[in-house]
C-alpha cells in the first residue's frame, strides 16, 4: 500500500489532501498541533492516523517523525503543509513572529526531511511536495516575512530536486493564490470579493484544486516532474 506523511493535516488544505489520498486507498499519517477535535474527526472519517506535535519544538518534531515512521513503515510521499502567516508592516513585526514562521516553514521541514529521506533513498523512490505560496514567487507588501520563508521553501525544493534526482526522489512545490481558509479569516467580505475579481477566472482556488494537484504530483503519472514551483491561483498573478 502506498503511504503519505503530511504535516498540518487537520484543517483546510491539509485536511482536504488527507481525504484525497485516503479515498485513493493510500495509508495516511497526518500531523496536527492544536485542533484535536477536527483531527480526531478526520481520522475517524478517513482511517488516517493523527499524531499531535508542536513543530516549533525540535523534540516534538523528532517524536512526530519516529511515530509516523513506526506507523507507516515506509514513506512514498511527504507533503510539507504546516505553517502560519503574519500580516503587517515588517518594521512593526515582533521577532518572535518571524522566528515562528522560520521554524514552521523551513526548520521543521528540514528536520522532517532529514528523518524521511534516508528511507526514500533506501528504495530509490519518493515524492516530496511543499505547499508554498504565490508570495514565495512574487513579493507581497505586509507579508514580507511570509514571502521570505515561502521563497526559501521553493529554493530548497529546487536544490533537493537536483541532489536527489539520481535516486528517483522528486521534489515539487505548489504555490496557491488566495484560498478561503483560516489564514484569510481576517479579510472582510468586500476584500475577498476584490481578490476574486482580480483572478482571471473570477474565482478563488478551491482547497480541492490544491489537493488534487498534490495527489497527482505524488503518483507515477507525474514521474517526469521535479524541481517545479507550480502556481495555482486562478490567474491572480497573470
Amino acid at each position: 500500500m502506498k503511504t503519505l506523511l503530511i504535516t498540518g493535516g487537520s484543517r483546510g488544505i491539509g485536511a482536504t489532501i488527507v481525504k484525497e489520498f485516503a479515498k485513493n486507498a493510500w495509508r495516511v499519517v497526518f500531523g496536527y498541533n492544536r485542533h484535536e477535535d477536527e483531527a480526531l474527526a478526520l481520522a475517524k472519517e478517513t482511517g488516517a492516523i493523527a499524531i499531535q506535535a508542536d513543530l516549533t519544538k525540535k523534540d516534538q518534531t523528532a517524536r512526530f517523525i519516529d511515530e509516523a515512521l513506526m506507523q507507516l513503515g515506509h514513506v512514498d510521499a511527504l507533503i510539507l503543509n504546516a505553517g502560519t502567516s503574519y500580516r503587517g508592516m515588517f518594521s512593526d513585526m515582533p521577532l518572535e513572529n518571524f522566528e515562528e514562521l522560520f521554524q514552521l516553514h523551513l526548520l521543521s521541514p528540514t528536520q522532517i526531511l532529514q528523518g524521511v529521506l534516508p528511507h526514500m533513498r533506501s528504495v530509490d523512490r519518493g515524492s516530496v511536495v511543499f505547499i508554498s505560496s504565490i508570495w514565495g514567487r512574487h513579493a507581497s507588501a505586509l507579508e514580507a516575512a511570509y514571502s521570505a520563508v515561502k521563497a526559501g521553501q521553493i529554493r530548497l525544493c529546487e536544490a533537493l530536486a537536483k541532489e536527489e534526482g539520481s535516486r528517483n526522489i522528486r521534489f515539487n512545490a505548489i504555490c496557491p493564490g488566495p484560498v478561503k481558509t483560516a489564514m484569510m479569516e481576517n479579510f472582510t467580505e468586500s476584500e475577498m470579493q476584490e481578490i476574486k475579481y482580480a483572478c482571471a477566472l473570477n474565482r478563488l482556488p478551491e482547497v480541492s484544486d490544491i489537493a488534487e494537484l498534490a495527489y497527482f504530483l505524488c503518483t507515477e503519472k507525474a514521474g517526469g516532474i521535479t524541481g517545479q514551483a507550480i502556481t495555482l491561483d486562478c490567474g491572480f498573478t497573470v
